[in-house]
C-alpha cells in the first residue's frame, strides 16, 4: 500500500468516526479480510462458536488468556462477540462476561446467538451493551428511548437532553465503577479518535475493582504516524493510523494510573508496513491497585535478580540482593502477579497490626537493616546438631 503524504487530506474527526461506523456496520453483514490480523486462538473454545461470528470477527491479538474463572469480564469494542463468548467459557457460570460497542449491526449479530451460546454452555453469564468505549457511564439505549420519547428540535430541548443524559450516567451507568476484574478488547482502542483517549483510559481504569487488570490487544507502530495518514479516514478505519507509536501506548496506561504495566506478547513481524511505518500487534497488561495509605509494618523485599537494579512504577529503586523496606500496600502489590516471582519477602518476627503501622515514608529509598525485623533483643541461637544441612545433604 502506498500512500503519498504530501497529499492535503481534509478528512474531520467526525467523518473518520462516521468511517469507523459504517466500515464496521458493513463488516457485520459481510466479512472484510482488510480488516484483521492472523491470531491463533486456543481451539477448544471455537468450537462452539458460531461461524457466521468467526468469520465476522475482527481482531490483531488475544487477551483471553488474562481471563480467569468466576471473574466479571468487560470486553470494549466487543463486535460480533467471539471474545465475550470465548471469556464465557473461561469464567464458568459464576462469572459474568459484558460486551460493550455502539455499533448496532455488530450488536445486532452478537445478539443474534446469545440465547444459542447459553445453551451451549449450559448457563447464561453474557450480556452485550451499547455504549462508546470512551464513555462507558453512558448506556446509548437508554438515551435513545429518551430522545424516541422528547425529540430534539430546539436548543433549550437539546439542553434538557444535556442534562438527562448526565443523570442517565449518574443514576444508570453501563458499567459502574470498582466492579469489573479485567478489562479486554481487540483492536478498537486504536479507533477511537485522539481527543477522547484520555477519557478512554480514565474509564478503563474507573471500571476496574482494585487488584483488577487490563488486557489490551491492540495495533502500535514502531514511529510516529504522519497527519496526513492520521486524516485519512480509511486508513484510520483500517485500524492504521490511528494507532499509538509503541512507548506512547503503555505511557498512556502509566498515565491513568496503572503500574505492573508489560507486555504480554509483541509479534516480531509486522501486519502492514505503509511509507516505511511499521505497524504490528501488542498485547499489554496493566494493573489497578496502587490506592490506599503508606503504612510502616517493618517489611522488606529482596530483588533476586538479574539486574543490577530496577526501578518500580512509583520511582523506588531495588537494588539486588539488598534488603529493602517497603510499606504494606508496596509489600502487597509486590506479592501479586507480574512481580512476585523476582522478589524474596521477609514479614518481621513481631507483626503489626494495620489498626496500629504508623505512617510510611515512601519518598525516598532505605535499606532496612535486619534488626528492625528481628527485633533488637532478638538473642536466639540454634545450632545443627549434624555436620550437614538440609534434607538432601550437605549443603
Amino acid at each position: 500500500m502506498s500512500i503519498d503524504q504530501s497529499t492535503e487530506l481534509k478528512t474531520t474527526p467526525t467523518e473518520t468516526e462516521q468511517a469507523v461506523r459504517e466500515r464496521y456496520s458493513a463488516a457485520a453483514d459481510a466479512a472484510e479480510a482488510a480488516l484483521c490480523c492472523p491470531v491463533v486462538y486456543d481451539p477448544q473454545y471455537l468450537k462452539m462458536i458460531p461461524d457466521e461470528i468467526i468469520e465476522k470477527d475482527y481482531g490483531c491479538g488475544d487477551p483471553s488468556p488474562f481471563v480467569n474463572p468466576g471473574e466479571t469480564i468487560v470486553d470494549l469494542g466487543s463486535g460480533g462477540g467471539k471474545l465475550c463468548y470465548i471469556a464465557a467459557q473461561i469464567v464458568g457460570a459464576e462469572g459474568k462476561v459484558i460486551g460493550v460497542d455502539c455499533n448496532f449491526e455488530m450488536l445486532s449479530l452478537a445478539r443474534k446467538y446469545k440465547s444459542q451460546m447459553a445453551e451451549k454452555l449450559g448457563y447464561d453469564v453474557v450480556d452485550f451493551r451499547c455504549g462508546r468505549i470512551q464513555d462507558l457511564s453512558l448506556n446509548l439505549e437508554l438515551l435513545e428511548e429518551q430522545l424516541s420519547d422528547s425529540p430534539i428540535d430546539s436548543a433549550s430541548q437539546w439542553l434538557h437532553m444535556r442534562s438527562a443524559e448526565q443523570q442517565l450516567r449518574e443514576t444508570k451507568p453501563l458499567i459502574e465503577s470498582d466492579t469489573v476484574d479485567c478489562v479486554v478488547s481487540n483492536c478498537v482502542l486504536n479507533l477511537v479518535r485522539s481527543e477522547d483517549r484520555r477519557q478512554l483510559f480514565q474509564e478503563i481504569y474507573r471500571v476496574l475493582r482494585n487488584g483488577g487488570r487490563a488486557a489490551i490487544s491492540d495495533i502500535v507502530c514502531d514511529e510516529d504516524v504522519p497527519e496526513s495518514m492520521q486524516k485519512d479516514a480509511n486508513l484510520w478505519s483500517g485500524c492504521i493510523s490511528g494507532a499509538w507509536r509503541e512507548d506512547e501506548f503503555l505511557k498512556q496506561f502509566e498515565e491513568a494510573g496503572f503500574y505492573g504495566i508489560e507486555i504480554a506478547k509483541r509479534e516480531e513481524q509486522p501486519w502492514q508496513t505503509i511509507n516505511g511505518i511499521e505497524f504490528r500487534s501488542v498485547t499489554v497488561v496493566a494493573h489497578k491497585g496502587k490506592e490506599g495509605p503508606c503504612l510502616e509494618r517493618n517489611q522488606s523485599v529482596v530483588y533476586k535478580g538479574p539486574f543490577k537494579s530496577i526501578l518500580d512504577d512509583d520511582g523506588h529503586r531495588y537494588p539486588r540482593g539488598q534488603r529493602m523496606a517497603v510499606c504494606d500496600k508496596t509489600y502487597q502489590i509486590l506479592k501479586r502477579s507480574p512481580y512476585s516471582n523476582h522478589f524474596c519477602f521477609i514479614e518481621p518476627h513481631e507483626q503489626i497490626p494495620l489498626e496500629k503501622a504508623q505512617e510510611f515514608d515512601c519518598s525516598r529509598d532505605r535499606v532496612r537493616h535486619a534488626r528492625e525485623s528481628k527485633g533488637e533483643n532478638y538473642q536466639l541461637t540454634i545450632q545443627n546438631a549434624d555436620d550437614c544441612c538440609g534434607t538432601d545433604g550437605c549443603c
